[in-house]
């Protein structure tokens, strides 16, 4: 018994050390839009990937960076998940920060890493981590909340309930929202992945500035629409199911596009 109290503290002292930002669309979220875009890629693309990667897929390669945050090797990559603001700002302040920051954030690092991938001297290894970044980094981008405020470290510090467990606003948004829909990956692709040849080349020429600022403005919207302590449950997914959908829609033909770029 005492054995097993001991292992309980040890534990939870453990993840108290984990970096509350920890992740971004949980694994199924991935996995979601890695498939989108897999499904979307050019056949240059997909062999000079496949060259990459080997026999893992999209889809596998975009938890990637978050399993290895078990790995302290790989600290330095933290920042690069998710780029926060002080406050809601309209695209042109947000424009002139993302393009001068130079601090490690998804927007400068992913702009980083397309350079490098398109470089024929990149050796193998390093492509193989940039193109794992890349993928996950692009997912995150599109999970509202890792655009989202520094004050409260992109919703993790608003605490709610999802029904009767304990979570916060960014959890939610990461997993408890795609988990609630009780689908596998690929049943989930094959329900929202019916996009128009009009609607790929419309959402592949945005850039990536505006992708950042798209996510921020969801985020202002999610951080009016809860409260601290809120429970929130059946209508909370009524809401924003079809903005989830559209988020993780997005993320996965962008990502195909830029793929398609910078292997075309």
């Amino acid at each position: 018994m005492k054995l097993n109290i001991l292992k309980k503290v040890a534990i939870a002292i453990a993840l108290s050390y984990i970096p509350v930002q920890a992740m971004a669309w949980g694994t199924n979220g991935h996995r979601i839009s890695g498939q989108i875009a897999e499904d979307h890629l050019t056949l240059k693309a997909r062999t000079a990937i496949k060259a990459i990667l080997g026999n893992e897929s999209i889809a596998m390669a975009s938890n990637w960076a978050d399993f290895i945050k078990s790995d302290s090797t790989y600290k330095y990559l933290y920042n690069w998940h998710f780029v926060d603001f002080e406050r809601p700002l309209s695209y042109p302040e947000m424009l002139e920060i993302l393009e001068h920051d130079t601090n490690p954030n998804a927007y400068n690092k992913l702009q980083f890493m397309i350079d490098e991938l398109k470089k024929k001297t990149t050796g193998k290894q390093t492509r193989l981590l940039y193109l794992r970044m890349i993928i996950h980094i692009v997912e995150d981008i599109h999970q509202p909340l890792h655009t989202g405020h520094e004050s409260d470290q992109g919703g993790n510090g608003i605490k709610v309930n999802w029904f009767s467990k304990p979570t916060n606003l960014h959890s939610i948004w990461d997993t408890e929202l795609v988990n609630f829909q009780e689908l596998s990956y690929t049943e989930y692709v094959s329900a929202i992945d019916h996009v128009t040849p009009a609607q790929i080349k419309t959402l592949q020429s945005t850039p990536i500035s505006k992708w950042v600022f798209e996510s921020s403005q969801l985020a202002d919207q999610l951080y009016k629409g809860v409260k601290q302590g809120e429970t929130l449950s059946y209508r909370y997914n009524f809401i924003y199911l079809e903005t989830l959908n559209q988020q993780l829609l997005k993320g996965g033909i962008r990502l195909a596009g830029l793929l398609n770029q910078i292997f075309g």
